[in-house]
Protein backbone atom coordinates (compact mmCIF):
# COMPACT_ATOMS: atom_id res chain seq x y z
CA UNK A 1 0.00 0.00 0.00
CA UNK A 2 3.04 2.27 0.30
CA UNK A 3 4.14 4.58 -2.50
CA UNK A 4 7.84 5.36 -2.27
CA UNK A 5 11.09 5.65 -4.19
CA UNK A 6 12.90 3.38 -1.73
CA UNK A 7 12.56 2.07 1.79
CA UNK A 8 14.58 0.49 4.57
CA UNK A 9 13.16 -2.55 6.37
CA UNK A 10 14.02 -2.98 10.06
CA UNK A 11 12.64 -6.41 11.07
CA UNK A 12 13.63 -5.99 14.73
CA UNK A 13 11.88 -2.64 15.24
CA UNK A 14 8.77 -2.91 17.39
CA UNK A 15 6.70 -1.19 20.05
CA UNK A 16 6.96 -1.13 23.84
CA UNK A 17 4.23 -1.58 26.44
CA UNK A 18 5.37 1.47 28.40
CA UNK A 19 3.15 0.78 31.43
CA UNK A 20 4.45 -2.79 31.81
CA UNK A 21 8.02 -1.53 31.41
CA UNK A 22 7.56 1.02 34.21
CA UNK A 23 6.00 -1.62 36.47
CA UNK A 24 8.98 -3.89 35.79
CA UNK A 25 11.38 -1.08 36.70
CA UNK A 26 9.42 -0.43 39.88
CA UNK A 27 9.55 -4.09 40.82
CA UNK A 28 13.29 -4.31 40.17
CA UNK A 29 13.92 -1.18 42.24
CA UNK A 30 11.82 -2.37 45.18
CA UNK A 31 13.54 -5.77 45.08
CA UNK A 32 16.81 -3.88 45.65
CA UNK A 33 15.39 -1.99 48.64
CA UNK A 34 14.08 1.18 46.99
CA UNK A 35 10.89 2.81 48.24
CA UNK A 36 8.64 4.69 45.81
CA UNK A 37 6.72 7.70 47.16
CA UNK A 38 3.88 8.37 44.74
CA UNK A 39 1.69 11.49 44.90
CA UNK A 40 4.46 13.37 46.70
CA UNK A 41 5.30 16.46 44.64
CA UNK A 42 8.61 18.21 45.29
CA UNK A 43 7.94 21.79 46.35
CA UNK A 44 11.50 23.14 46.57
CA UNK A 45 15.12 22.24 47.19
CA UNK A 46 18.23 23.69 48.80
CA UNK A 47 21.93 22.93 48.47
CA UNK A 48 23.41 22.56 51.97
CA UNK A 49 26.78 21.13 53.09
CA UNK A 50 27.34 19.27 49.81
CA UNK A 51 23.95 17.62 50.14
CA UNK A 52 20.56 18.49 48.70
CA UNK A 53 17.63 19.22 50.95
CA UNK A 54 14.22 18.54 49.39
CA UNK A 55 10.80 19.55 50.65
CA UNK A 56 7.90 17.41 49.46
CA UNK A 57 4.17 17.54 50.04
CA UNK A 58 2.14 14.52 51.08
CA UNK A 59 -1.51 14.54 52.13
CA UNK A 60 -1.43 18.31 52.58
CA UNK A 61 1.63 18.31 54.86
CA UNK A 62 5.22 19.21 53.97
CA UNK A 63 8.23 17.04 54.80
CA UNK A 64 11.91 17.82 54.41
CA UNK A 65 14.72 15.30 53.94
CA UNK A 66 18.32 15.32 52.79
CA UNK A 67 19.66 13.38 49.81
CA UNK A 68 23.15 12.58 48.55
CA UNK A 69 21.96 12.25 44.94
CA UNK A 70 18.98 13.91 43.26
CA UNK A 71 17.91 13.24 39.67
CA UNK A 72 15.49 15.81 38.31
CA UNK A 73 13.67 13.98 35.50
CA UNK A 74 10.38 15.85 35.80
CA UNK A 75 9.72 16.09 32.06
CA UNK A 76 7.50 19.07 31.31
CA UNK A 77 8.19 20.46 34.80
CA UNK A 78 11.97 19.90 34.90
CA UNK A 79 12.82 23.58 34.41
CA UNK A 80 10.26 24.74 36.95
CA UNK A 81 11.61 22.28 39.52
CA UNK A 82 15.21 23.31 38.83
CA UNK A 83 14.33 26.95 39.46
CA UNK A 84 13.10 26.02 42.97
CA UNK A 85 16.49 24.62 44.00
CA UNK A 86 18.24 27.28 46.07
CA UNK A 87 21.94 27.28 45.16
CA UNK A 88 21.51 26.24 41.52
CA UNK A 89 22.39 29.07 39.14
CA UNK A 90 19.41 30.00 36.92
CA UNK A 91 21.91 30.61 34.12
CA UNK A 92 22.43 26.84 33.82
CA UNK A 93 18.71 26.14 33.25
CA UNK A 94 17.71 26.11 29.57
CA UNK A 95 14.49 27.77 28.45
CA UNK A 96 11.61 25.38 27.86
CA UNK A 97 9.83 25.25 24.51
CA UNK A 98 6.71 23.19 23.89
CA UNK A 99 5.78 21.22 20.79
CA UNK A 100 2.38 19.53 20.68
CA UNK A 101 2.00 16.40 18.60
CA UNK A 102 -1.47 15.23 17.58
CA UNK A 103 -2.46 11.74 16.48
CA UNK A 104 -5.37 10.74 14.29
CA UNK A 105 -6.83 7.25 14.08
CA UNK A 106 -8.20 5.57 10.98
CA UNK A 107 -11.61 3.96 10.67
CA UNK A 108 -11.95 0.55 9.10
CA UNK A 109 -9.28 -2.07 8.49
CA UNK A 110 -5.75 -0.77 8.09
CA UNK A 111 -3.36 -2.19 5.49
CA UNK A 112 -0.37 -1.82 7.82
CA UNK A 113 1.19 -4.41 10.12
CA UNK A 114 4.47 -2.53 10.61
CA UNK A 115 5.53 0.94 11.66
CA UNK A 116 5.93 3.26 8.65
CA UNK A 117 8.25 6.27 8.91
CA UNK A 118 8.45 8.87 6.13
CA UNK A 119 11.44 11.20 5.77
CA UNK A 120 11.72 13.29 9.00
CA UNK A 121 10.57 16.90 9.16
CA UNK A 122 12.04 19.77 11.21
CA UNK A 123 11.18 19.28 14.90
CA UNK A 124 9.89 15.73 14.56
CA UNK A 125 9.80 12.44 12.72
CA UNK A 126 6.92 13.37 10.43
CA UNK A 127 3.41 11.95 10.38
CA UNK A 128 4.18 8.25 10.62
CA UNK A 129 2.19 5.07 11.06
CA UNK A 130 2.34 3.65 14.56
CA UNK A 131 0.60 0.68 16.17
CA UNK A 132 -0.66 0.08 19.69
CA UNK A 133 -0.46 -3.16 21.65
CA UNK A 134 -3.84 -4.20 20.26
CA UNK A 135 -2.74 -3.71 16.66
CA UNK A 136 -4.79 -0.55 16.08
CA UNK A 137 -3.25 2.03 13.74
CA UNK A 138 -2.82 5.74 14.28
CA UNK A 139 -1.05 8.45 12.32
CA UNK A 140 1.13 11.11 13.87
CA UNK A 141 2.45 13.07 15.44
CA UNK A 142 2.55 16.39 13.65
CA UNK A 143 4.48 19.30 15.19
CA UNK A 144 2.68 22.38 16.53
CA UNK A 145 4.63 24.89 18.62
CA UNK A 146 2.56 26.16 21.58
CA UNK A 147 3.05 28.50 24.56
CA UNK A 148 1.39 26.48 27.34
CA UNK A 149 0.73 22.80 28.02
CA UNK A 150 -2.50 22.03 26.17
CA UNK A 151 -3.69 18.63 24.91
CA UNK A 152 -6.67 19.88 22.90
CA UNK A 153 -6.85 18.57 19.30
CA UNK A 154 -8.25 20.85 16.62
CA UNK A 155 -10.19 18.53 14.24
CA UNK A 156 -9.24 20.87 11.39
CA UNK A 157 -5.66 19.62 11.65
CA UNK A 158 -6.91 16.51 9.85
CA UNK A 159 -6.55 18.46 6.57
CA UNK A 160 -2.77 18.58 6.92
CA UNK A 161 -2.74 14.93 7.98
CA UNK A 162 -4.50 13.83 4.80
CA UNK A 163 -1.91 15.72 2.73
CA UNK A 164 1.06 14.30 4.65
CA UNK A 165 -0.22 10.71 4.74
CA UNK A 166 -1.14 10.62 1.06
CA UNK A 167 2.48 11.31 0.14
CA UNK A 168 3.18 7.67 1.03
CA UNK A 169 -0.33 6.17 1.33
CA UNK A 170 -2.31 7.67 -1.58
CA UNK A 171 -5.30 5.33 -1.08
CA UNK A 172 -6.34 7.07 2.16
CA UNK A 173 -10.04 7.83 1.82
CA UNK A 174 -11.70 11.14 2.65
CA UNK A 175 -13.42 11.14 6.04
CA UNK A 176 -11.49 8.15 7.38
CA UNK A 177 -9.46 10.05 10.01
CA UNK A 178 -10.70 10.85 13.54
CA UNK A 179 -8.90 12.77 16.31
CA UNK A 180 -7.00 10.38 18.58
CA UNK A 181 -4.95 12.03 21.30
CA UNK A 182 -2.18 14.58 21.76
CA UNK A 183 1.11 14.74 23.58
CA UNK A 184 3.32 17.70 24.48
CA UNK A 185 7.10 17.49 24.16
CA UNK A 186 9.39 19.67 26.29
CA UNK A 187 12.15 20.86 23.98
CA UNK A 188 15.26 22.91 24.67
CA UNK A 189 15.44 24.67 21.30
CA UNK A 190 12.82 26.88 19.71
CA UNK A 191 11.15 26.54 16.35
CA UNK A 192 13.58 26.94 13.48
CA UNK A 193 16.68 26.29 15.57
CA UNK A 194 19.08 23.41 15.09
CA UNK A 195 17.51 20.35 16.66
CA UNK A 196 18.69 19.95 20.25
CA UNK A 197 16.57 17.12 21.57
CA UNK A 198 17.52 16.84 25.23
CA UNK A 199 20.14 17.88 27.76
CA UNK A 200 21.64 16.09 30.76
CA UNK A 201 23.55 18.25 33.25
CA UNK A 202 25.71 17.00 36.10
CA UNK A 203 28.15 18.60 38.57
CA UNK A 204 30.59 19.38 35.76
CA UNK A 205 27.99 21.68 34.14
CA UNK A 206 26.33 23.34 37.15
CA UNK A 207 28.82 22.77 39.98
CA UNK A 208 26.52 21.01 42.47
CA UNK A 209 27.68 17.60 43.66
CA UNK A 210 25.04 14.89 43.52
CA UNK A 211 22.55 16.75 41.31
CA UNK A 212 21.57 15.61 37.83
CA UNK A 213 19.10 17.68 35.78
CA UNK A 214 17.49 16.12 32.71
CA UNK A 215 15.80 18.57 30.33
CA UNK A 216 13.75 17.69 27.27
CA UNK A 217 13.66 13.98 28.15
CA UNK A 218 10.60 12.43 26.53
CA UNK A 219 10.98 9.77 23.88
CA UNK A 220 14.60 8.95 24.82
CA UNK A 221 13.44 8.71 28.42
CA UNK A 222 11.46 5.62 27.44
CA UNK A 223 13.28 3.90 24.59
CA UNK A 224 16.78 4.68 25.87
CA UNK A 225 15.99 4.56 29.59
CA UNK A 226 18.50 1.83 30.45
CA UNK A 227 21.25 3.49 28.41
CA UNK A 228 20.56 6.86 30.09
CA UNK A 229 20.64 5.22 33.52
Amino acid sequence: AIQSVAALLSPSTGIIDSHSLMLAYQGDAEDQGAMIAFNSPVKRGKVSNKKIELTIEQNGAEFTFTANIVVNAAGLEAQRLAHTIDGLSPKTIPKRYLARGCYFTISGKSPFTRLIYPVPEPGGLGVHVTLDMGGSVRFGPDVEWIEDVDYEIDPRRADSFYAAIRKYYPQLEDGSLQPGYAGVRPKITKKGSAAGDFLIQGPREHGIEGLVNMYGIESPGLTASLALA
